[in-house]
């Protein structure tokens, strides 16, 4: 029997930043050989940041990467790791980065791992499932690899694998379990949405059954412009049993020591879906453990939690990777700027959030006290700008009524915080939810203005939820809430004109949330939603005002994806599109 001590390293990567990464994982190589581990390993593209997108075209890119994971190797030998086996994402390419109707279709750029050992690359596995759907457009921009990479250390047999080869069946894990491995180490890049820890259990059990072997998956963290990678590194044993689990949306170096039987002979594999090659990196007898560890199993975060956790990680790391010292926007007392604010104070802390209330004339007494109040709490920096004399000096220039008024007051307000944003370097935040995305129920170049959206794919029943639960854990905590309760309770209102309330354009949330959750994430067609019980009539005017407002969505900010399919990466749709749903013509 041989005892490997495996370290996964849940670490967060910058895009681009290949010496940053790099010294990234020397340094947790460093922790995993003060460990003890005798291997480790890091996610998906950890060398350079993923997803990378069209980098991956640039020669000097893909040359820079393939650069940067040799010295990698030279590096980690002279800081004396060089007798640990370390596996890491990285780009590589065999053949022309440009793919083009000419190219060669069996070589081109590649998503890749390394395994480093005694100062070099020993082998390097490219993945063979590429995903191309949802926010995956691996198709564009890379080559399938054919051949299953299998490493012997100390006298276990570990493949290799990338991220989507865990998601489809068959491929590198049938062929792993022909090839008789002990182990299957498998690097992600997997990006959150809601619920998705309870598919990945489930996906690594059944990739381990179908292996026969023992899975280590390990996830990054971080984000990544609308992305979020939240960590949820798990191993999972043959038989199902969970070994270890990591946490959510930290870094996090976890251990866990895996008993195998000795590899024998390589097995002859025939017939199967890849080619295997075998490397022997260290042979003999792996050191024997007189106390084993006891690896972490980390408790699941509630779906409020999660989703939060998600919502910080994605502002904080846009905020910072950016680099941008501050956050500005407009601080209303309604719902959507209280959660916003709320998320800007756990992400940056107080000193970083500056907040900006633009009361005209049709702003309650209310509002405008519920903005005081949250600013309190919080201890943001906060600054009152009245807007009404603005407004007016435009009036008195332009004849202007109804919607046209309306408009004008929240660009007015769009125009206060760019010049802020312009004068003392913040980056401006949008305020605007998923269902108000949906419906085109913003300003542009008003409400809509900013460098990024922190709850652009938060349906407003959501931001609701968020909001008491975020209250509720301050209360948890023993600290002051957040979030008034009036601004909670209160019915929501633009107030662009006397007694606005959201209700008078739309249907209440819930009916709305619920026709977008089956048009915008489900693709649902008009008659399915209406024989889902919903009123024909609505479903039409939602529908129209969804379409319709294709152009404004293009012009947003980005914002943290949460849902199943969020604006932006995950649905695309052409602006100029006559095709109606209910359309007799159709």
């Amino acid at each position: 029997m041989r005892t490997l001590r495996l370290a996964l390293a849940q670490t967060n990567s910058t895009v681009g930043d290949l010496d940053g990464n790099a010294a990234a994982v020397v340094e947790w190589t460093a922790r995993a050989k003060r460990a003890g581990a005798h291997m480790v390993a890091f996610g998906e593209m950890m060398l350079t940041g993923y997803p990378v997108e069209d980098l991956v075209f640039r020669e000097s890119f893909v040359r820079a990467s393939r650069q940067r994971v040799e010295r990698l190797a030279s590096e980690l030998a002279e800081a004396g790791l060089g007798g640990i086996v370390v596996v890491v994402g990285y780009l590589d390419a065999d053949g022309p980065a440009r793919m083009d109707a000419d190219a060669d279709p069996g070589v081109g750029p590649r998503d890749a791992l390394a395994v480093l050992h005694s100062g070099r690359v020993v082998t390097r596995y490219f993945k063979h499932h590429l995903p191309n759907y949802g926010v995956f457009d691996e198709d564009r921009y890379f080559v399938s690899g054919d051949t299953l990479e299998v490493v012997r250390v100390g006298g276990v047999d570990v493949a290799v694998t990338v991220c989507e080869d865990i998601w489809q069946p068959g491929g590198p894990f049938a062929v792993a379990r022909q090839a008789g491995v002990g182990l299957v180490v498998n690097i992600n890049a997997s990006p959150f949405e809601r619920d998705k820890d309870d598919t990945r259990l489930s996906l690594v059990k059944r990739r381990a059954a179908e292996a026969n072997a023992t899975v280590a998956y390990v996830n990054v963290i971080g984000g990544q412009d609308e992305l979020v990678f939240d960590g949820d590194t798990m191993i999972v044993k043959a038989d199902g049993e969970l070994v270890l689990r990591g946490p959510r949306f930290t870094e996090e170096l976890l251990l866990a020591d895996l008993t195998f039987d000795d590899a024998g002979d390589v097995p002859e594999v025939t017939d199967a879906a890849m080619a295997v090659r075998h490397t022997e990196i260290s042979g003999g007898s792996l050191p024997l453990r007189r106390n084993l560890i006891t690896p972490v199993k980390t408790e699941p975060l509630s779906d409020l939690a999660e989703v939060w956790g998600a919502l910080t990680l994605g502002l904080r790391d846009y905020v910072d990777k950016n680099g941008f010292a501050s956050v500005l926007f407009g601080l209303s007392g309604g719902i959507d700027s209280a959660v916003v604010a709320a998320l800007a104070v756990d992400a940056l802390g107080p000193d970083r959030v500056h907040a900006v209330s633009n009361p005209s004339q049709y702003s309650s007494q209310h509002s405008r006290d519920d903005a005081a109040d949250l600013a309190q709490r919080t201890g943001l920096h906060y600054l009152v700008e009245p807007i009404q004399t603005i407004v007016d000096a435009y009036l008195s220039q332009l004849s202007l009524s109804g919607v046209a008024v309306e408009n004008l007051q929240a660009r007015v307000r769009g125009v206060i915080w760019m010049a802020l944003s312009n004068q003392h370097g913040h980056l401006v935040l949008a305020a605007g939810n998923k269902s108000e995305y949906a419906v085109g129920y913003s300003t542009l170049y008003g409400d809509a203005v900013g460098g990024y959206a922190p709850i652009k794919d938060v349906p407003k029943t959501l931001v609701f939820e968020l909001a008491k639960w975020r209250n509720a854990e301050a209360k948890r905590r023993g600290e002051v809430a957040p979030i008034p309760d009036n601004i909670i309770t209160k019915p929501p209102s633009a107030e662009l004109r006397p007694d606005q309330v959201d209700t008078d354009s739309l249907p209440p949330y819930e009916v709305l949330d619920a026709i977008l959750a089956g048009y915008v994430d489900g693709d649902a067609g008009r008659d399915d939603l209406v024989a889902a019980g919903h009123d024909p009539a609505i479903v039409d005017r939602i529908l129209r005002l969804v379409d319709i407002a294709e152009y404004k969505r293009r012009q947003s900010a980005p914002g943290t994806k949460v849902t199943g399919k969020s604006f932006g990466r995950d649905r695309r749709l052409p602006i100029t599109n006559r095709f109606r749903e209910g359309d007799s013509r159709a």
